[in-house]
């Protein structure tokens, strides 16, 4: 779908039969997307393609509350946020890419945690998604290096304060 389709992004709960597409994201958008800032053994170690069962996948997409964005009827992307305002998950769909989905996904987590209560969004970003992140507002804590499958990585402790209307 070319970046111009004006087929507008909606953002719903993760149901039992995205599984396959959000998975599919995550390792897509890590091998493809990300592959560009990572080495190809971070990449391995980090999306671990044909490794993933997707019944676990399920279990730990419904464990976090995870919602999807569709554009049409298409899986376009996916994240969540915790009760304590934690982004575990933010991941677009790479033929989806510039079409507003991780924008619409941002703001609807970003809603979720207004309607929670919560003060602030935090989240260990990739330095794929960090310019992303700090387009919507926040700002880097810190620079980590966890290691993920024997091999160390770089990505961003990153947090928005809620308490402006931005």
């Amino acid at each position: 779908m070319p970046a111009d389709d004006p087929t507008p992004v909606t953002v719903r709960d993760y149901r039992p039969e995205d599984a396959e597409a959000t998975l599919q994201i995550f390792v897509d958008a890590i091998t493809r997307t990300a592959a560009a800032d990572y080495t190809p053994e971070q990449v391995q170690a980090w999306a671990r393609p044909g490794q993933r069962s997707v019944p676990a996948w399920h279990e730990a997409m419904q464990a976090r509350g995870s919602v999807v964005a569709c554009v049409g009827t298409h899986v376009a992307g996916f994240s969540d946020v915790s009760d304590t305002g934690y982004v575990d998950m933010m991941f677009t769909s790479p033929r989806f890419a510039r079409r507003g989905v991780a924008s619409a996904l941002i703001r609807h987590v970003e809603q979720q945690a207004r309607e929670r209560g919560l003060e602030r969004l935090h989240a260990d970003v990739s330095v794929t998604a960090r310019p992303f992140f700090a387009k919507h507002g926040f700002v880097v804590l810190a620079e980590q290096h966890p290691v993920t499958q024997g091999v160390t990585m770089t990505n961003y402790r990153m947090e928005k304060r809620l308490d402006d209307a931005s």
